[in-house]
């Protein structure tokens, strides 16, 4: 009955959420650890940044590792397919009307009303995810370091860096100043 019940859950969140995956942490965070209480905070925020740095969409990699936890593997590749599926049949189904209205007016301006609602959904995941990961100076100080590089490197050199690199830095970055820490107290 669990796995049923998480199954509908993740269709409910793929049919009802546009964007990709971070527009749908929001979505995803308030139906499995608010309302579900499957996973605490801090582990829905474990598989984001797991799901950062495993191919894939992060919402998806997410569902995997809920349906994984409560139920093997079975429970992953269920999981993954209930949240997949309604956009699957959603692109099918736009994409064969679509193409013979995308020039008119009405749907271009659709379409940037969708941009710009996606942009606040993935505004608020990351005030949300703000209140719950940066907790102390050292996770300021990760945090800081981390986007202080993110943001050198694309627009003052112009190199685009695989989030794993960023992923790695923070972890680098965490254990060293909580090893310094350490041996201050």
């Amino acid at each position: 009955m669990l796995l049923l019940d998480m199954i509908w859950t993740f269709f409910k969140v793929g049919i009802c959420t546009f964007g990709g995956g971070y527009a749908m942490l929001p979505v995803l965070q308030r139906e499995v650890v608010e309302k579900k209480h499957w996973v605490t905070q801090e582990e829905i925020l474990d598989y984001y940044a797991v799901g950062q740095c495993t191919p894939g969409i992060i919402a998806v990699n997410t569902a995997t590792f809920v349906g994984y936890k409560h139920a093997g593997v079975l429970g992953g590749v269920l999981c993954s397919l209930g949240f997949v599926l309604p956009s699957l049949l959603i692109i099918l189904s736009i994409a064969a009307v679509l193409q013979n209205f995308a020039h008119l007016a009405v749907v271009k301006n659709a379409f940037a009303g969708i941009r710009i609602c996606v942009c606040v959904l993935i505004l608020n995941s990351v005030v949300k995810l703000w209140k719950s990961a940066v907790k102390d100076k050292v996770t300021l100080c990760v945090f800081i370091a981390v986007f202080a590089v993110m943001v050198v490197g694309k627009y003052a050199f112009g190199i685009s860096v695989s989030p794993v690199v960023f992923v790695l830095l923070a972890v680098l970055g965490g254990v060293v100043l909580n090893a310094l820490g350490k041996e201050t107290k």
